[in-house]
């Protein structure tokens, strides 16, 4: 296997990359061509058109034509290049981007995480890993502002939900623009060709696209990149050939004095089209939400030294045929191909824009993944397309969605130029929140100068509210779209994370003490049964108030109860060796442990091992180890980190070396766990063993929410009714967990929050 494809498939980072040959660079720059830059790479196909849909078709000067590409390069320059390439692609978090990557960057540095059961524990992950320089005045100020005020917390929370909300957004709009505006060049040499036949066949290639996504693109990926290298050199060749072919001084509307010009002449009529120009940069934010996927040299190669010439050329080749042909201006680019290729174009062109849509459609999964992990989205089905490729996932519930979507939206606009103010808001708006969390970013975890933040966000972003005002104007041209769409995936999110976190409370508000517990037991005649229990909660510290429920309805309960946890932390990803962590519950007479599985934003919640031979191997060697160094615990918190699994030894080298001394220890096998008979285990672990031959059983708190009868009647709708729906129509816990019929047993109860 050639070092760039086994880089690829381990989960590439931004570690992996810090000593790599010339040739893996280049290799993982080409590879990317067919992930990150599909999306980019397609929008000469509906720039020209949707810039000159307006009045501004009524200037036929070659004045605004020289404006408009002045206009293109400079955006694509200032924003594409210098933005994102040479600034926000060195925000990474442990080599993994996008808005959530800024947002767990802050959470850490600044303690802005609104998720639950946040332990000083989590700090000492690996790639918890912060920067140990001291605080600037300007970071300190704005730490002790998030800090002392939760409101600004939950207003960054809810700043970051909007763009993550517009990006969904794009995963509806870009296949449907890319796909029917390829389309759209049969009408240039079928002229009789009517609309609702190019609506017809856009519609078959988008179902058949979302058809084939639970196959996965691992098959079909090794030709991703090809067909968008031969795009990115078809348009590039095209652009060079009108621009000695129309109007070789062409180059000459690279001056910025030409967009003065523009505007000067055109007016208001020039500001409204630049809702048309920013679509030029639409795929700019996937190069950093994809930078987990390939290195950060990698896609500024590829961008820099293929992406960026090409598509300018492109942009300026469109432009001096326009310069000839001004009536030509709605289907400028196909109009701009020699005849003789055509066809091949054509064919070249409508895969392009599948790849593209296929990119986005993957990234929706992804960014939807990431909210179900910080508790912004109600549980889906998560299926690996890829045993080989980390990361690679399908959606089934989304997949379905997004098509509907696409297919109202392709059916109910049939317009591009429409479909193209609609993605130029939601474009803009992603871009904006990434400048703002940006500026955050380099007060406080670069520490940068306040006037170089100031500098940065005046420049960036008065340049992308100027677009942003010109979108605004074309909502009820088709704006309205993403802002709609927007607003429904905001309103779940926040919905959800609101309900779950009230939950959160409620739980802590009521957890049960275990003095309670104990002195419930002759009582209710309590007894023990063998087994091991693994009592699923959402709590990190405490005995849930699930379990006092239980054993008062039921006072029984197993041998050895286990009381699990599956937390997510605010990093990216979590090593295997650092997933679980192990402490006692109470006194050792009781028999209670409590695991805590950690995972990352961009984890998998899936336990691709056995989870009960593993469970039951870390609380052995727990057990095994707890008394090598008493003096430094305290009784009741014990905690140490442990992960007995598949070839991945325990994280604690202490206990590994103690563990050969002292000849005892534990292994796990495909079936089961086996110890050798010279070693001599402790007798509580051969009860937690024999226990676990008895059978293991899953206890789940089956909860419902209910708002107070003195809550508002926003409150009592957000909980009764929103949320209620999403908990009753979407995954249930104990699917998510791959729990065993046979073993389950779920508690009801109502939390009244």
């Amino acid at each position: 296997m050639k070092p760039s494809e086994e880089v690829l498939e381990q989960g590439i980072s931004q570690q992996n990359f810090k000593r790599v040959s010339c040739t893996t660079v280049v290799s993982l720059a080409y590879q990317s061509l067919g992930v990150v830059y599909g999306d980019l790479s397609t929008s000469p196909l509906y720039v020209y058109k949707t810039a000159f849909s307006g009045k501004l078709s009524l200037h036929e000067n070659d004045e605004e034509i020289y404006g408009v590409l002045s206009f293109i390069f400079w955006t694509f320059t200032l924003i594409a290049l210098l933005k994102y390439v040479f600034v926000v692609m060195s925000a990474d978090d442990n080599g993994e981007g996008g808005t959530f990557a800024l947002y767990s960057l802050l959470c850490r540095h600044a303690r802005l995480s609104t998720l639950p059961n946040q332990q000083a524990t989590d700090e000492k992950l690996s790639s918890y890993a912060t920067d140990g320089s001291a605080d600037t005045w300007q970071s300190s100020g704005l730490k002790a502002l998030f800090e002392k005020h939760q409101r600004f917390r939950n207003m960054l929370l809810i700043f970051v939900l909007l763009g993550t909300s517009m990006a969904i957004g794009d995963g509806v709009l870009t296949p449907t623009i890319s796909v029917l505006s390829a389309v759209s060049g049969l009408q240039v040499k079928i002229r009789e060709l009517h609309e609702n036949y190019v609506v017809l066949i856009s519609c078959v290639i988008l179902v058949g696209l979302f058809s084939l996504q639970h196959h996965g693109t691992h098959r079909v990926a090794f030709i991703f990149a090809p067909i968008v290298t031969t795009w990115l050199l078809c348009i590039s060749s095209i652009g060079i050939y009108n621009i000695f072919q129309w109007n070789p001084h062409i180059f000459n509307a690279l001056s910025p004095v030409y967009m003065l010009k523009f505007f000067r002449s055109t007016g208001i009529d020039g500001w409204i089209s630049l809702g048309g120009v920013v679509l030029s940069i639409t795929g700019v934010e996937t190069m950093f939400a994809d930078l987990g996927h390939f290195s950060s040299l990698s896609i500024k190669v590829a961008f820099t030294f293929l992406v960026y010439p090409c598509l300018i050329l492109a942009y300026m080749g469109e432009a001096a045929f326009l310069t000839k042909h001004h009536e030509d201006i709605q289907r400028s680019f196909y109009k701009a191909i020699p005849e003789a290729v055509f066809w091949p174009v054509f064919i070249v062109a409508t895969f392009a824009a599948i790849v593209g849509s296929q990119a986005v459609i993957s990234a929706t999964f992804s960014i939807i993944s990431q909210c179900c992990a910080l508790n912004c989205f109600p549980s889906v089905k998560i299926i690996h397309t890829s045993s080989k490729i980390y990361g690679q996932i399908y959606i089934p519930e989304v997949n379905w969605m997004l098509m509907c979507l696409c297919l109202a939206v392709t059916i109910g606009l049939r317009d591009t130029n429409m479909i193209g103010h609609a993605y130029g808001l939601a474009v803009t708006t992603v871009m904006l929140v990434t400048t703002c969390l940006m500026g955050q970013v380099m007060i406080t975890v670069w520490k940068q100068r306040i006037f170089i933040v100031v500098a940065f966000l005046l420049f960036f972003g008065s340049v992308e509210l100027l677009y942003i005002s010109a979108c605004v104007y074309k909502i009820p041209e088709g704006g309205w779209i993403p802002l709609v769409l927007s607003f429904i995936f905001m309103a779940v999110m926040h919905i959800w994370n609101y309900g779950t976190m009230k939950k959160h409370d409620f739980d802590m508000e009521n957890k049960v003490s275990m003095d309670r517990i104990v002195a419930l037991g002759p009582s209710l005649g309590m007894v023990r049964v063998p087994g091991i229990g693994l009592v699923y909660t959402n709590l990190a510290t405490g005995v849930p108030a699930i379990f006092g429920h239980f054993v008062t309805n039921l006072p029984a309960f197993h041998q050895v109860l286990v009381f699990v946890c599956i937390k997510s932390v605010q990093v990216p990803h979590v090593s295997e060796n650092e997933r679980l962590l192990i402490s006692r519950v109470g006194l050792k007479e009781y028999g209670m442990f409590r695991c805590i599985v950690r995972y990352g934003y961009k984890d998998l919640q899936q336990e691709n091992y056995d989870f009960e031979n593993t469970l039951v191997s870390a609380i052995v060697q727990f057990v095994e180890t707890e008394g090598e160094d008493e003096s430094s615990r305290e009784a009741g918190d014990m905690d140490i980190e442990v992960l007995h699994g598949p070839e991945h030894p325990v994280k604690n080298s202490n206990c590994n070396e103690k563990l050969k001394q002292s000849s005892y220890g534990t292994q796990v096998t495909k079936s089961g766990i086996r110890h050798p008979e010279n070693f001599m285990l402790k007798d509580e672990s051969l009860e937690i063993l024999k226990a676990k031959e008895s059978g293991v059983a899953y206890i789940i708190g089956h909860s419902y929410a209910k708002a107070k009868k003195s809550s508002t009647i926003l409150k009592k709708f957000a909980i009764n009714v929103v949320y209620a729906f999403l908990s009753k129509n979407f995954r249930e816990p104990e699917v998510g967990l791959n729990v065993p019929h046979a073993s389950l047993l779920e508690v009801g109860m109502i939390y009244y929050v």
